[in-house]
């Protein structure tokens, strides 16, 4: 195998094939021609891409490799390392958005050749994009980016990183030069959850939309610049990050999304300020949360403490400070906050003080599962540089957005869309009027004067009033009405007794069987992504079929991918959890994508019943044979699952009851939801007196 040649794991060849990781192990144990590992561990081995690809198309199960995939191996096997590799690439790639046709001449030379002309065209690139900024971003003696100084002649012709730009400039032309770069970053980001805090887009568009429209836009904490690439249309773009890696990765992504001059520094913002003089038109923030080490000690006599001095424990309101340090007086900045921030009493001084002069203009909880840390329910603030002479506002605006996303809805299921226009429907108003019509649960402006207590308390929950109970004594009748006439239907639809009989000899197959005879096709879920900007594609979740509800998912933006999508009268099985839950696709479900830890039977209706495969699908002796276990986790191999051979007509027969049991279970479930929400109703009506007893 060549020096430099790219390598892929199990998990890599899944994806390149399709496949489930299991799949790959099988095809380890039972080939003896299947690519022996080259690297990586006992546990984790690697394997030599080209040789599985020959093996991957000499097998049939692979008619090229995609090329996507092909570039995403070369990164995370570049020699200097995953982040070196992406910021050549993010360099190349602003080339060729920047000076196609740079690019092509380069790219016409020979290997050799280009590497000794591509330093200086980098430079070139690099100086009209960055100026001065870029030595900081990408150090290097010739102020080209890490790792592309000449090397030994010998080592240029197919050299690894040579390869990799001609392999993202062959991606780029064909889905363009920022979705390539957005496509590879986002692999990296996904394949390391836990060395980056990300803004998921719902929060970073909302966060861009309270503040309106801006010219020059900060952000000081700007991680992988998901804020400030929100921002629309602006004129200059600022980040700032205290990871050099992650600084240039985001200065690239920004210059490759947006004509916007764009200046990127790393540093720690709260103790190197890399904009000391700028007067920015808004600030977007995703400040790190609870640190101890935010520079308390050296910083005790900043001007930037025009509020108070942040306590240790306070590192939050020290970047709420340096956001309004950073604007022009009028200027709007939305921060992210731990809720804590709200109500800590280390913090209430400050909060008193922006408070006193009109800076915090507006507080909102957002849903659990918004953002990182998942688990609790964070804030935005949304502060405002107090102009001179200006009186300080009156109010301050609160808004809770748990129930416009939906009780309970989960980090998957927030309804974005439902979130962002309850806060700003509230915002705009209240921004232009200084107040805001009260919505119970929602919404509400409080008078400063009434939040300037011993505590100054800025918890959205604490000054709401509570929404009508269960929506009112009418909702509850409507409620009622609906849970009578659904438990009427229950009883109409309960199953008559069982007559008792012998077990019937029936000779079985197995859904593995059926499939190598083409009676159905199996497919599994989790791939796919949407092109950014267009209609979101509902996803059907593993928690979707075992609950009976609608898909709640959606596909995440990325360059197009085409997802499994789900048909009227497919079958859906999960395949983690050990329980016995079957769903066939309706017409109100079809069209949606198969989600993860799901796998479809598409069966050939000339063959199969579709509720015939479903019921037996779901018999708990069924599944327990066909199930692995491990120490914490039940795993269905659908293909073991087995079913009767039984002629079309018989087939459907119990089919047809098999359906008739799906509508029972759907109206016990109606019922049961129905009845937690009346009673609940009625409980918080009864409490807070909008129902008599």
């Amino acid at each position: 195998m060549p020096e430099n040649a790219a390598e892929v794991t199990a998990a890599g060849i899944a994806r390149l094939a399709g496949v489930g990781r299991a799949a790959v192990s099988n095809w380890r144990r039972r080939h003896a021609d299947f690519p022996k590992p080259v690297g990586g561990s006992e546990t984790s081995p690697s394997f030599a891409l080209a040789d599985v690809e020959r093996w991957l198309r000499d097998q049939g199960k692979l008619a090229e490799v995609p090329l996507r995939e092909r570039v995403w191996q070369q990164v995370t096997d570049h020699p200097a390392g995953a982040v070196p590799a992406l910021v050549h690439v993010g360099c190349a790639l602003l080339l060729v958005r920047e000076r196609p046709t740079t690019w092509q001449e380069l790219t016409a030379v020979a290997d050799e050749r280009m590497a000794e002309l591509l330093p200086t065209a980098l430079e070139q690139v690099l100086a009209a994009r960055f100026g001065e900024a870029r030595v900081g971003l990408f150090p290097a003696p010739t102020r080209t980016p890490p790792g592309l100084r000449p090397e030994p002649r010998a080592s240029y012709a197919g050299g690894a990183y040579i390869r990799l730009l001609h392999s993202a400039g062959e991606l780029a032309a064909g889905i363009g030069a920022r979705q390539a770069f957005e496509f590879l970053l986002g692999r990296h980001l996904d394949a390391n959850p836990r060395q980056y805090t990300l803004t998921p887009p719902g929060p970073a568009a909302l966060m861009a939309a309270l503040t309106g429209p801006a010219g020059t836009v900060l952000d000081p904490a700007s991680g992988t610049g998901t804020l400030l690439r929100a921002v629309d249309r602006p004129a200059a773009l600022y980040a700032q990050e205290a990871d050099p890696d992650l600084a240039a990765l985001t200065a690239l992504r920004l210059a490759l999304h947006t004509d916007a001059d764009v200046r990127a520094a790393a540093g720690d913002s709260l103790r190197a300020d890399a904009y000391p003089e700028l007067t920015a038109d808004a600030v977007l923030c995703h400040p790190p949360f609870n640190e101890r080490n935010w520079g308390h000690e050296e910083l005790g006599y900043d001007p930037r403490w025009e509020y108070g001095f942040p306590a240790r424990t306070e590192s939050e309101l020290a970047w709420v400070q340096h956001a309004l340090a950073r604007l022009r007086p009028g200027g709007t900045a939305v921060l992210l906050m731990p809720p804590a921030a709200a109500s800590r009493r280390s913090g209430r001084r400050i909060r008193a003080g922006l408070l006193r002069r009109g800076a915090l203009r507006a507080v909102v909880a957002l849903p659990a599962g918004a953002a990182p840390p998942y688990g609790i329910p964070l804030h935005l603030w949304v502060l405002r540089k107090p102009e001179a002479g200006q009186a300080p506002a009156p109010e301050l605006l609160f808004v809770d957005t748990a129930e416009p996303a939906g009780a309970g809805a989960g980090r998957d299921k927030l309804d974005w869309q439902a979130v962002q226009s309850a806060v700003l429907d509230a915002w705009a108003p209240f921004d232009r009027h200084g107040t805001a019509e009260e919505r119970p649960g929602v919404s509400r402006s409080v008078p400063v004067i009434e939040l300037l207590d011993d505590d100054v308390d800025l918890a959205p929950a604490r000054h709401l009033p509570p929404p009508a109970a269960g929506g009112g004594a009418d909702e509850l009748l409507r409620v009622r009405d609906r849970l009578t006439d659904t438990l009427r239907l229950t009883g109409e639809l309960t199953p008559a007794p069982a007559e008792p009989t012998e077990p019937a000899p029936w000779p079985a197959t197995t859904v593995g069987e059926l499939a190598r005879a083409g009676a159905l096709v199996l497919s599994a879920g989790g791939s796919g992504t949407a092109p950014a900007g267009h209609a979101p594609v509902p996803v059907l979740t593993e928690q979707d079929v075992l609950a009976g509800t609608a898909p709640s998912g959606r596909l995440p933006e990325g360059p197009y991918e085409e997802p499994v999508r789900v048909e009227q009268g497919d079958v859906v099985v999960p395949v983690l959890g050990g329980g016995s839950v079957v769903r066939v696709v309706d017409e109100a479900t079809a069209g949606a994508a198969l989600g993860r830890n799901l796998q479809l039977l598409h069966p050939d209706p000339a063959a199969l019943d579709p509720w015939f495969l479903a019921g037996f699908l779901r018999g708990t002796a069924n599944n327990r044979q066909a199930s692995s276990y491990a120490s914490t986790a039940t795993r269905l191999d659908v293909r073991r699952l087995q079913l009767p051979r039984l002629p079309l007509t018989d087939q459907r027969r119990y089919g047809d009851r098999f359906r008739a049991l799906a509508d029972f279970e759907d109206a016990l479930r109606t019922a049961g939801r129905l009845g937690e929400q009346l009673v609940q109703g009625l409980y918080d009506g009864l409490t807070d007196g909008t129902v008599t007893a």
